[in-house]
């Protein structure tokens, strides 16, 4: 098992002498971070931690061959190379293990993730893009295994689509295509979905990108053999090496302790993809994990004492110690000393980030604790605030849940004092709670004036002679406004870019604006978005076509997880405003008419989702979101593409605004809230129950996420005193949730007369044809015959039993 300790001599010595004593450095710094880091979860003051020991080497080859506009897009073993790019300090490494809150002294995430999580900081303090070209570039983490990928894709298409299509505005953004997309990923998580989409991706695309499989044999607990065929990526990936007849990857293969060999490879890898856009593979092998997968658990459980022998004698750091005594780079003495030293050193930042983390909560405990002792001196409970009291003085290094919690306590036995304790310490805890959740809570949307919201209404202008057009031409015209607007806005999808999509509202615009800006893809939907997401953070608008609304499943994972949530994982300092174009409702069958709202309004917090009822507003929509900021799902109605709608004069220019409701038609006796195709038969319904004396009025969602800022809604209950919410999802999914909004956060159940209902879909899936549409989806006579026997109810007299 004991690899050839020979080295690789491809690169002379002289070219990297000066940099072998600083990586050496850098491995050591990283390293003992990671075995203080591990004590510190253990001793209880870091709640969980992953780290980077055994792939030093490699990253410091990446961090050599890493230039400005340069992105990574990795996972959480990557802390020696944001040491080597000057990205992280060991002071930095320990605010984010113990979860600083304070942005300034964990610059990654502000605490907001674990741990080995890293981003840089794309955007200015006024939300404007910061030169790009001129930093280091990291993606925002997510833990998610092979969840990187999709992006990473998107990421080096951004310097395909820079170079390659000249209108473009590529300041701050591309310097002529050069920049290299780098992505990281553990040996055992490339048996992911994700993984295989992206590579294949990428490969059909030639796109500029240096994948890295960091390979240690082991995937957890599991070994090599039972997550990969051959128990090697790199050998079931041949297929895709390039050869002089076609494209594909260029497949480069070294060890993970060979530093001569690692910086060949990853210098050479760069200049493939970096001068000819051809994406490149580097699988390292024969690497360590020295402490196991986690702080979770130890990995004498699973690894055989032969294979922990072989991880001692051939771990990264040891072997490049040996090398560099064995070369005369240093003596034993000064290696010894500069071991010496970095000790020390990281076991100073580790106690200054400490002291540092605790500070603020330390100075709050001391004001709360006079405060808790005034309340008690002048309450009847005095022995009970006390006990809390001497609880809280106990806590010797209180985090912030110790503070809220023994004081929101404290408030329960000063309840009916009329003291000026009492509000003393109910202004300590309303002062300390408002200062402290926006800490854990900001940022899931924009919070700038150029947020979607923010962009007022324009009214589409239609003239009296103005012609009665397919929905989709509207459509048509309006992107086709849009892209001759916006010249870094682009679309693709399957089917998106020769025939202009499934239903031609990109009819003929792939001709007039090129392959690039209107793209087809390969049935993939989840690279698809990730294509979206990186595109986006390079500062491109892009338009992500998933092909129908079901469909948007495959992509589920990388939406809630990567792009719903990049804002709020980076406190602000990334954002990737995709649009995600798709259609559905009301067609035939259980995988082409689904309505997934449900589970999508839940899972996709951090997005906006739009549901116009016709492709006028759909085109008000795009129109609104390309004059901001923010990603945002678009669902246009599958069935209304053929609809006749007036042609409005200004496209590319009205704007339907976001987070407001509409008022269809008036009334006074119940109030009828609906959206998308569903809310045409709505309408047609509320014309057929004037017939029996019943005058509903009848409301357009528009946009769930958010929805009716402006609290509309419960105006209109104020009116009708009842409330009737038709959807087509399941039952307890989007029209619950319309409910909880209505009733709780707007307070509607103050004026209704009866109970608030819902009329959904069946719990199944639709079945086929139109007699499946009939009999799974509300249909007019569910809905004329529910709105009566909500008014039989109140009034038996007036309307009679119907059935």
């Amino acid at each position: 098992m004991k690899p050839n300790p020979s080295t690789s001599s491809d690169i002379s010595f002289d070219d990297f002498q000066s940099q072998i004593l600083k990586d050496y450095e850098v491995a050591v710094t990283s390293r003992e971070c990671s075995l203080l880091g591990r004590r510190e979860v253990l001793t209880g003051k870091a709640k969980f931690g992953i780290f980077g020991d055994g792939k030093e080497l490699p990253q410091l080859a990446m961090a050599r061959a890493f230039q400005d506009g340069d992105f990574r897009s990795g996972y959480y073993r990557d802390q020696t190379f944001m040491m080597a790019i000057g990205l992280l300090s060991p002071k930095e490494f320990f605010h984010g293990l113990y979860a600083t809150t304070d942005l300034e002294k964990e610059p990654m995430s502000a605490g907001r993730q674990m741990g080995g999580h890293f981003a840089t900081h794309s955007l200015n303090e006024d939300g404007t893009w910061k030169d790009l070209t001129k930093q280091k570039n990291s993606s925002a983490d997510i833990s998610c295994t092979a969840g990187q990928m999709p992006r990473l894709v998107g990421l080096a298409q951004a310097s395909k689509i820079y170079r390659e299509v000249k209108e473009t505005d590529s300041t701050n953004f591309s310097n002529h295509g050069n920049e290299v997309a780098w992505g990281t990923i553990g040996n055992a998580s490339t048996s992911e979905g994700h993984f295989f989409e992206a590579i294949n991706a990428a490969g059909v695309l030639q796109i500029p990108l240096v994948m890295c499989v960091w390979d240690d044999d082991y995937g957890i607990s599991v070994p090599a053999e039972f997550h990969t065929t051959k128990g090697d990526i790199s050998e079931i990936l041949k297929g895709f090496q390039r050869d002089e007849n076609n494209e594909g990857y260029e497949i480069l293969k070294v060890k993970g302790w060979d530093y001569t060999a690692l910086i060949h490879t990853f210098e050479n890898a760069a200049d493939i993809a970096r001068e000819n856009h051809i994406p490149v593979l580097i699988h390292v092998t024969e690497l360590t994990q020295p402490q196991g997968h986690s702080t979770s658990g130890s990995h004498e459980r699973y690894k055989s004492q032969e294979r922990l022998e072989w991880e001692r004698e051939n771990d990264s750091n040891k072997r490049f110690r040996e090398w560099i005594l064995e070369n005369e780079v240093a003596t034993e003495e000064e290696l010894k000393g500069m071991e010496r030293s970095i000790k020390q050193k990281v076991r100073a930042a580790k106690k200054e980030a400490w002291a540092e983390f605790l500070k603020p909560n330390l100075e709050d405990k001391k004001q709360l604790i006079g405060l808790l002792e005034n309340a008690a001196q002048h309450s009847p409970n005095r022995a009970f605030i006390t006990k809390i009291k001497n609880d809280l003085i106990a806590i010797e290094e209180p985090l912030k849940k110790d503070l809220a919690s023994k004081s929101r306590k404290a408030l329960r036995y000063v309840i009916g004092e009329n003291s000026q304790e009492r509000v003393a310490l109910q202004n300590w805890v309303e002062t300390f709670l408002k200062k402290e959740q926006p800490r854990y809570s900001s940022h899931l949307y924009n919070e700038l004036n150029t947020n979607a919201i923010s962009v007022d209404a324009v009214a589409p202008s239609i003239p009296d002679e103005a012609e009665s057009v397919d929905g989709r031409i509207i459509l048509r015209d309006n992107f086709d406004a849009l892209f001759a607007k916006y010249p870094n806005a682009l679309v693709f999808g399957e089917d998106t870019g020769n025939i202009g999509d499934v239903n031609q509202g990109l009819e003929g615009l792939q001709e007039k604006y090129g392959p690039y800006r209107i793209a087809d893809t390969g049935i993939r939907e989840s690279t698809i978005i990730g294509q979206g997401i990186g595109l986006a953070m390079r500062g491109l608008r892009p338009i992500a076509e998933i092909q129908y609304l079901d469909y948007i499943l495959y992509a589920l994972q990388t939406l809630s997880d990567d792009l719903a949530t990049l804002l709020y994982r980076s406190v602000g300092k990334q954002k990737a405003p995709l649009i995600v174009r798709t259609r559905g409702h009301r067609l035939e069958g259980i995988w082409h008419s689904g309505s997934q709202m449900g589970g999508l309004i839940h899972l996709l917090r951090g997005m906006h989702i739009l549901v116009p009822r016709n492709m006028t507003q759909a085109a008000g929509f795009y129109n609104t979101l390309m004059k901001s900021d923010e990603p945002a799902l678009v669902i246009e109605s599958l069935n209304g593409y053929r609809l006749k709608e007036k042609k409005p004069n200004n496209l590319g220019e009205f704007c339907t605004p976001i987070g407001k409701v509409e008022t269809l038609k008036e009334g006074g006796d119940i109030t009828l809230l609906s959206y998308g195709s569903t809310l045409r038969i709505v309408e047609s319904v509320a014309q057929e129950l004037l017939e029996v004396g019943i005058d509903a009025e009848v409301i357009d969602a528009q946009s769930l996420l958010p929805f009716d800022l402006e609290h509309q809604m419960v105006e209109s209950l104020k009116k009708t005193n009842r409330l009737l919410v038709i959807d087509e999802d399941v039952p307890g999914g989007c029209s619950a949730y319309l409910v909880q909004q209505i009733m709780e956060e707007q307070g509607g159940y103050k004026y209704l007369d009866s109970a608030p209902q819902t009329l959904t879909a069946e719990a199944h899936r639709p079945a086929y044809a139109s007699d499946g549409d009939y009999f799974s989806k509300p249909n007019a006579e569910d809905i004329f015959e529910r709105v009566y026997g909500i008014m039989h109810e109140t009034d038996p007299v007036s309307y009679p039993k119907l059935r």
